[in-house]
C-alpha cells in the first residue's frame, strides 16, 4: 500500500511539474512573437467573434474612420456615434493612451464592438518623422506590433501614419516609400485601410475645413463617379480632435444625420471592408 501511495504521489508530482513547465514555455513563446496577440477575455466573450456580412448590391457602404485617438475629442465622437446609432472605426495611437482616463476611452471603444471598432495607427505615429520611420521598415513594423499589444486591439487592421496605403487579400497598394513596411505587415497577416474622402482640418486649431454640406457633396460625388477604392464602398477619414468643441461636434452630428437620410447608405466598420484577409 505504501509503495502504491508513493507511486501515485510521484506521478502526480511529475504531472504538476509538466503543467507548470508547459505554462512557462507558452508564456515565453507568446513573448517571443509580438505580432501573435492574445486577446484578453472581455465581459461578453462573443463580442469579438467576427461575422461575415452579405453586401446588398442596392446599397452603398459608409466607413466612418477617426484617427489619432485617444485624445481630446475621442469620447465626444464615440458618444455621438452611439447616440446616432451608426458604426465607426477608431484608429488609435498607442503612445496617446498614457493616462487612466485615456485608457478607459480605449477600453470603451474596444468593448462597444460591433458598433465601434478599435484599430491600429502605430504606437508612435512615426513621431511625425515619416521619411525616417518608413526608411526603417523593421523598426516601423515593431512599432505597429507594440501598439497592437499595448491597446489590446482585436483584429490585425492598421492605418499607416501620414500615408494612404491599402493591404488586403493578395493585394498591396502603396507608394514606394511605404511598400517595404506594407510587405512586412502583409506577411504578418495584417490588413491596411486607406481612405477615399478626407474631412480636412486646419493644422493651426484642428477646426474642420469643409462644412457638413460640402462633405455630403463629396461623398455623393465619389459614389456617382465611382471614385472609390472599391465600388459602392467609401472610407471617410477624419480626426477625433476636429470635434472636441461642441460647435464642431454639432457639424459631425449634422453630417451623419444627412448621410442617414439617404436610404441607400449603410454604415459599417472597416473589418467588413471587402477583400480583406480573414479576421483572426
Amino acid at each position: 500500500m505504501n509503495n502504491m501511495i508513493r507511486k501515485v504521489s510521484s506521478v502526480t508530482a511529475i504531472f504538476c511539474v509538466s503543467i507548470f513547465c508547459n505554462s512557462i514555455l507558452a508564456c515565453n513563446s507568446a513573448k517571443s512573437n509580438p505580432h501573435q496577440i492574445v486577446i484578453k477575455a472581455q465581459e461578453d466573450t462573443n463580442q469579438f467573434l467576427w461575422k461575415k456580412i452579405n453586401y446588398d448590391s442596392s446599397k452603398q457602404y459608409i466607413y466612418l474612420t477617426f484617427d489619432d485617438g485617444p485624445q481630446n475629442g475621442t469620447a465626444a465622437v464615440f458618444e455621438l456615434c452611439k447616440q446616432l446609432g451608426v458604426k465607426a472605426s477608431f484608429f488609435m495611437v498607442g503612445a496617446h493612451a498614457q493616462t487612466k482616463r485615456l485608457r478607459q476611452i480605449v477600453s470603451m471603444i474596444r468593448n462597444a464592438y460591433p458598433q465601434t471598432l478599435l484599430c491600429n495607427h502605430s504606437f508612435t505615429h512615426a513621431n511625425n518623422k515619416y521619411q525616417f520611420f518608413y526608411h526603417h521598415p523593421e523598426m516601423a513594423v515593431e512599432d505597429f506590433f507594440r501598439s497592437q499589444a499595448s491597446l489590446n486591439i482585436p483584429f490585425k487592421i492598421v492605418r499607416l501614419p501620414g500615408n494612404r496605403a491599402w493591404i488586403g487579400q493578395n493585394e498591396i497598394k502603396a507608394s514606394e516609400l511605404v511598400k517595404p513596411v506594407c510587405i512586412l505587415l502583409d506577411s504578418a497577416g495584417y490588413n491596411a485601410i486607406g481612405w477615399d474622402v478626407e474631412w480636412q482640418f486646419k493644422h493651426r486649431n484642428a477646426h474642420p475645413v469643409q462644412t457638413p454640406e460640402q462633405m455630403i457633396a463629396m461623398v455623393d460625388s465619389a459614389f456617382i463617379k465611382h471614385d472609390t477604392r472599391t465600388n459602392n464602398h467609401i472610407v471617410i477619414l477624419s480626426h477625433d480632435r476636429m470635434f472636441r468643441d461642441k460647435n464642431y461636434a454639432d457639424s459631425l452630428a449634422k453630417f451623419i444625420t444627412l448621410l442617414k437620410r439617404n436610404p441607400h447608405y449603410v454604415f459599417e466598420t472597416v473589418d467588413h471592408y471587402p477583400h480583406l484577409k480573414p479576421m483572426q
